[in-house]
């Protein structure tokens, strides 16, 4: 745990490039005499060790790594949540469980804010949001947590907050903006999720946020490479891309990208599922808007799988108006409210287009709770 603690705080840097990522040592902490919280040499914590060095997961993972060794909860968490002390340490208890089964361990805000929701299903929901309120970390809906503009802290003042751009439905709640790679043919799961990668190197958000085991592995795969050991390289490949990242060789020459992966559902929209009707048309059409491109990807935030929830844009065309107007999707009202999409759907559906072709197509929440529901009679 506490090396899991240490590799999270190790994150709030950014070295000026990914050699020099490669070349940097270990920062050194000190305890401070306040508590012995675990902190960067010469910050200052605030009542519950949010700084500018620790917020969010960091400090939630310095806070665990105390109870490990002290058993006692933060100070001032009390303000926050209604249980008391002692209920307070149950939920620190399955909190840090759950961090030290995962494999790798949380690495930024919205992995940590998942963590926290899947440990503490079914406790009062007031206090498991009272507790990520704490740590900055608040959750939207019971399904979506909020990745904090601070959850990635890097030196420079400016460069914290990514230029972001006014999108349809305007831009409040958005949390930052990437752009991809081009997406490959097997990125498409369905029709409202595709996975994407993105390359650090042209991030300074995603720059600063490459953990310290995966610089490692990177600088080891190429002193294996230039040995020669190739079972070697191959290991620390595979190593790379448990921790959420890969190495893509560029076309047409030999220069190396590190990227990292992230899985997308499109904000406010729900496609059939692949073994409904309609299913495999909508990932199809999916696929042929996104394949081969670079994406531009606008976060709002993180369901509880794990995945970013974000607007999609190619070449300046909004990926979810497609396919509601070719009647791949329903408007997922429950997450999402814009006027647009209602329009846009009832358009599709007077249109009789895509799903809609259907006199009374079965909704996907309604498809999925069923299926949840026969599994748990077996």
């Amino acid at each position: 745990m506490g090396n899991a603690c240490r590799r999270l705080v190790d994150c709030c840097s950014e070295p000026s490039s990914l050699d020099g990522q490669l070349q940097a040592g270990d920062h050194q902490f000190r305890r401070q005499q306040n508590g012995g919280s675990l902190c960067p040499a010469g910050s200052t914590a605030s009542s519950h060790g949010v700084t500018v060095h620790t917020a969010g997961f960091a400090a939630l993972a310095r806070d665990l790594f105390q109870f490990e060794i002290t058993s006692q909860v933060p100070d001032g968490l009390s303000q926050y949540v209604q249980g008391a002390k002692a209920t307070q340490a149950v939920w620190y208890r399955k909190i840090l469980s759950a961090w030290k089964s995962t494999n790798p361990p949380p690495t930024n805000a919205a992995e940590a804010s998942c963590l926290v929701l899947r440990a503490l299903q079914g406790h009062r929901k007031t206090d498991v949001q009272g507790l990520l309120s704490f740590y900055d970390l608040i959750p939207v809906d019971a399904t979506t947590v909020v990745v904090p503009l601070t959850a990635v802290t890097v030196t420079a003042p400016t460069a914290r907050y990514p230029h972001v751009a006014i999108v349809a439905g305007g831009s409040q709640g958005l949390k930052y903006e990437i752009q991809t790679l081009p997406v490959d043919s097997q990125s498409v799961a369905d029709g409202d999720t595709v996975t994407v990668y993105v390359d650090v190197m042209k991030d300074a958000r995603e720059k600063a946020a490459v953990p310290q085991a995966v610089i490692e592995a990177v600088r080891k795969r190429r002193t294996a490479q230039l040995r020669h050991d190739l079972a070697m390289a191959d290991a620390l490949q595979t190593q790379i891309k448990q921790a959420g990242y890969k190495i893509f060789t560029a076309k047409n020459s030999k220069d190396e990208v590190l990227a990292r992966k992230y899985r997308v559902r499109l904000r406010g929209v729900d496609a059939p599922e692949t073994k409904q009707p309609y299913g495999p048309q909508a990932k199809a059409v999916l696929l042929s808007l996104v394949e081969g491109r670079s994406l531009r990807v606008l976060v709002y935030g993180v369901d509880q799988y794990g995945r970013i929830v974000a607007d999609i844009y190619c070449k300046n065309v909004f990926i979810q108006e497609v396919l509601f107007k070719k009647g791949c999707v329903w408007h997922y009202v429950q997450y999402d409210r814009r006027p647009e999409f209602a329009q846009w759907e009832k358009d599709a559906r007077a249109a009789r287009v895509g799903l809609w072709a259907n006199a009374n197509p079965e909704k996907p929440w309604d498809y999925r709770r069923q299926k949840k529901n026969q599994g748990s009679q077996h």
